[in-house]
């Protein structure tokens, strides 16, 4: 396009605008400066040593699956009866319908009564028959469970009678441990790497994963789960930031699809064994032993050479490269790899603080921690009112899983079509929408209820492999993991709110918070810039730029401010000049500063 003499025209019919020209300037400037990029293009977007690295995610996410809803198979409900043994040393021949008859008092209805039983006394058989006894004492010696076929932790440690509410406990142990991870080892992995945390994370999914067959108490077992929920939140984090800074494309946002599917898997894994194992201990042993061959992740799982960058080792970083370039038979010509340069100072010194000193940080982050809040506490609502609905354990778990499968795959259109940005829109306004109606409903309605909580969950899957990539494609590489942890502390809040609430009995408070926080979680969502197509942020300085170009600052190289020409300096002096053609010798200095991308 030649802007000419009539210019003013052109103007009137098509006005520029000088934010969106700036920014797809840097956009594209942006692209063609990431040398990762295209380190990875000559290394291969998805050769051998891709595909090698997406499948070795894929197989812990079984296994967390697993670990994170164990718990739900572990205390099912089950009808006690106090241990009235003693009975038998007057006549060891009763039969288990005798000894209950005479030794336990009975409700109104004709039932059994689980938590009191007869006072002993010295009588004979026929005495007992012929008087009954009438002093009733909390039980003595334990309990019995005649009607449960399955050995889990209720009868294990005879979590009844009072004792029952310590199994909230488990929840609140599991979800402070949610909490704590993700506020740990976000940190962590941008300062170690993602390698050492994720070794770290199977080795806890290993220790307290599969350790917990061997707890000896309630108290034991409190603990364990509170540490494999830390590893849990490990491995998720680094896993993400791992494939999201090895894949380049579409190959990011499908691998770590593919990821969450398997996570799926592992629900109808943990569903399936729970259904044919008997006992607890028994489905911890045989789940959790799969971890064990993980232990080859030493050798086999590579470091992130994005991160190795960031932190300054520029020759491992190159030889992770050609490791992979090797195993994709390709070549990395020695210009393109000497284009790698270390970071300056201002990387090195990012910390935690940049998510309030940074203005781009700090709204990534409150925005996505809402969105985040919104899918935990809407995702837990809706399984609480499952449960609630006396709906069977098993179709509660195997159902959702199946259902997830495809909608994450889903996402695979949504976002090759409409980005990310609304993609996750559209998932969260569709889930919060059933997790709504699942409030207002009567549970009279029992079938429409159920219905609405397996839509509800369609999308709440859908929206959190969304939320993953695009949270990780809005974080720089110095800071991704950090951000990451953060933005998952507000989803275990979200879990704990829903948990509190449904424990309050309370009718328009959990209708209010779904509504507000969906509310202020989509009105975030309009706020944030697409990430699709655009370059991976690795410091701090071009979310700098980014944030100079949303507030609407103009650079004052490039326009004019307050003139009526809103084109270039260079070009108001030459207007015969095109958007292709150099500068002339005779222009003055410094009044055009066009970036090479955006003269091509």
């Amino acid at each position: 396009i030649l802007y000419d003499s009539n210019y003013a025209t052109f103007r009137k019919s098509h006005p520029p605008s000088q934010e969106m020209l700036l920014r797809r300037s840097r956009a594209t400037e942006a692209q063609q400066d990431d040398k990762f990029a295209n380190i990875l293009d000559v290394v291969g977007e998805f050769g051998t040593f891709q595909r090698k690295l997406v499948g070795l995610t894929f197989i812990p996410n079984i296994l967390l699956a697993f670990f994170m809803f164990a718990d739900i198979f572990m205390f099912t409900a089950q009808k006690p009866y106090c241990n009235t043994s003693w009975i038998l040393a007057v006549d060891p021949n009763l039969s288990e319908a005798q000894q209950l008859n005479l030794t336990l008092p009975r409700e109104p209805n004709g039932s059994f009564q689980t938590c009191l039983m007869y006072l002993p006394v010295a009588w004979d058989l026929e005495s007992i028959i012929q008087f009954g006894l009438n002093h009733t004492e909390s039980c003595q010696d334990g309990w019995i469970y005649p009607e449960t076929k399955k050995r889990s932790l209720v009868n294990e440690f005879d979590l009844v009678c009072g004792k029952d509410r310590d199994t909230e406990g488990v929840q609140t142990m599991f979800t402070a441990g949610l909490l704590i991870g993700s506020l740990i080892f976000g940190f962590v992995s941008d300062k170690l790497g993602r390698y050492p945390t994720i070794l770290m994370s199977l080795l806890g999914l290993t220790i307290f994963g599969f350790g917990a067959a061997f707890v000896n108490t309630f108290h034991q077992y409190l603990f364990f789960r509170f540490g494999v929920s830390q590893a849990l939140m490990c491995y998720a984090i680094s896993s993400v930031c791992l494939a999201t800074e090895w894949l380049i494309g579409q190959h990011r946002a499908h691998a770590i699809i593919l990821e969450h599917c398997f996570f799926s898997v592992g629900v109808m894994y943990l569903t399936g064994l729970a259904y044919s194992l008997p006992h607890w201990r028994l489905l911890f042993l045989v789940g959790g032993a799969p971890v064990f061959p993980l232990i080859s992740y030493i050798w086999i799982v590579p470091e992130s050479p994005r991160w190795l960058l960031m932190k300054g080792k520029l020759e491992k970083a190159k030889q992770v490269l050609c490791y992979a370039a090797s195993m994709n038979r390709k070549v990395i010509p020695l210009s393109l790899l000497d284009k790698l340069q270390l970071p300056g100072k201002k990387v090195t010194k990012a910390s935690v603080l940049d998510f309030y000193n940074n203005q781009h940080l700090r709204k990534v982050t409150l925005a996505m921690g809402c969105v985040w809040f919104t899918v935990g506490y809407s995702y837990f609502t809706l399984s609480l009112k499952l449960k609630d609905l006396g709906v069977n354990i098993h179709f509660t778990q195997v159902v959702p899983g199946i259902m997830e499968v495809p909608a994450r795959l889903c996402c695979i259109f949504l976002l090759e079509q409409i980005g990310r940005k609304w993609s996750l829109f559209a998932t969260l306004c569709h889930g919060c929408l059933m997790c709504f109606l699942v409030l207002i409903l009567p549970s009279e309605l029992k079938s429409m209820i159920v219905l609405m909580v397996v839509l509800g969950e369609f999308s709440l899957a859908a929206s959190v492999s969304v939320f993953f990539i695009y949270t990780a494609e809005l974080l720089p590489t110095v800071l991704r993991a950090t951000g990451l942890g953060l933005v998952s502390l507000a989803w275990a809040s979200g879990a704990i709110s829903s948990l509190v609430i449904s424990h309050q009995k309370l009718t328009l408070l959990p209708i209010f918070l779904c509504w507000v926080s969906a509310t202020l979680a989509l009105f975030f969502c309009t706020l944030l810039p697409e990430t699709q197509g655009q370059a991976l942020p690795d410091n701090l300085e071009p979310l700098a730029l980014a944030t100079e170009s949303m507030s609407g600052t103009v650079h004052p190289c490039l326009f004019a401010r307050g003139a009526c020409d809103t084109r270039p300096l260079c070009l108001q002096q030459s207007p015969q000049l095109s958007w292709m053609s150099p500068p002339p010798s005779s222009m003055q200095p410094g009044l055009c500063h066009l970036p090479s991308s955006w003269l091509s």
